[in-house]
């Protein structure tokens, strides 16, 4: 193949390849970057969505939403999932794909299997799964009873601590099987003869775990960290379909709320909504920007 040849082929592989980049990239464009945009502009607006109109000032949905309290107490509770919730998660992932990757362990595939299969149950069915259970005649208040923990029937989802538990309990079970996959591809990639080295080395088995395989893992627990952290500042199906936000308001998060003022309290606010929607956009861009940051380790 001559010279001419192999540019003409080259030019058409490249033709080929920004082909199919332009209609991603014009997807991603009009689904995602324009509602962005127009949330943006909304988010300066107020008024019902047949008639909004320019805010006075042009920050003023901006202004209310640190001034309402309602709004401040779904950031505590949201704050409040994601300190106590992520790095349970997480540190359970990662001790379960550690044991998962064991040589010797037979079954793995079955117990990998296992521990993964909640995340392919939906979000609404398994926040109602958990709403049965933990009702006041529900699952777990019958197990306690008969092994004489308690003596009388929880209301869990009718006090705001035990509500809170439970979201996270939920979570928890949820998401750990998820982020113990990505702990397990990272684990198959590094080489054997690393331990080898170590065990020669004379480091027991908690040093190699620590000095060996957690740095090993960085990047991948970067990423899980991000993910959750994301996940979990717009928190939405646990509050909507296990506690309804309740008791009075006390489990609701930011996501929830928003909602709410977008389509659950009969009049539309969507400008109050989208300027409290770019707060979460903003909150996830600066923890995203701090864990990037503090496991940045080039030099």
């Amino acid at each position: 193949m001559n010279n001419k040849s192999k540019l003409g082929l080259l030019a058409k592989q490249k033709a080929a390849g920004w082909a199919f980049l332009f209609l991603a990239s014009a997807m991603i464009l009009v689904m995602s970057f324009y509602p962005m945009v127009q949330a943006l502009i909304t988010s300066f607006k107020t008024g019902s969505s047949a008639n909004m109109q320019w805010a006075d000032p042009v920050i003023y949905n901006y202004k209310r939403m640190f001034q309402d309290k309602m709004f401040m107490r779904s950031v505590g509770n949201t704050f409040l999932y994601l300190i106590i919730q992520v790095p349970i998660m997480l540190i359970l992932a990662i001790l379960l794909a550690q044991l998962l990757n064991t040589r010797d362990l037979k079954f793995r595939g079955l117990f990998r299997t296992c521990i993964f299969l909640p995340c392919a149950v939906s979000l609404v069915s398994y926040a109602l799964i958990f709403r049965t259970i933990f009702a006041t005649q529900g699952l777990i208040n019958i197990i306690l009873t008969n092994l004489g923990i308690i003596s009388e029937n929880i209301n869990w989802l009718g006090n705001t601590t035990t509500a809170r538990i439970v979201i996270i309990v939920a979570l928890i079970w949820r998401w750990t099987g998820y982020n113990m996959v990505f702990y397990l591809a990272g684990l198959q990639n590094i080489e054997y003869s690393v331990y080898e080295a170590a065990k020669i080395d004379g480091a027991n088995g908690w040093k190699t775990f620590w000095y060996v395989t957690v740095p090993l893992l960085r990047p991948v627990i970067i990423m899980t960290f991000i993910m959750s952290i994301n996940g979990t500042l717009q928190l939405f199906d646990e509050s909507v379909n296990l506690t309804n936000g309740g008791p009075a308001n006390t489990t609701i998060t930011m996501s929830h709320y928003i909602y709410n003022n977008s389509f659950g309290q009969g009049v539309a606010n969507f400008g109050y909504a989208s300027a409290m929607s770019f707060f979460v956009f903003i909150l996830v861009a600066i923890l995203a920007a701090i864990n990037l940051k503090v496991g940045d380790t080039r030099d």
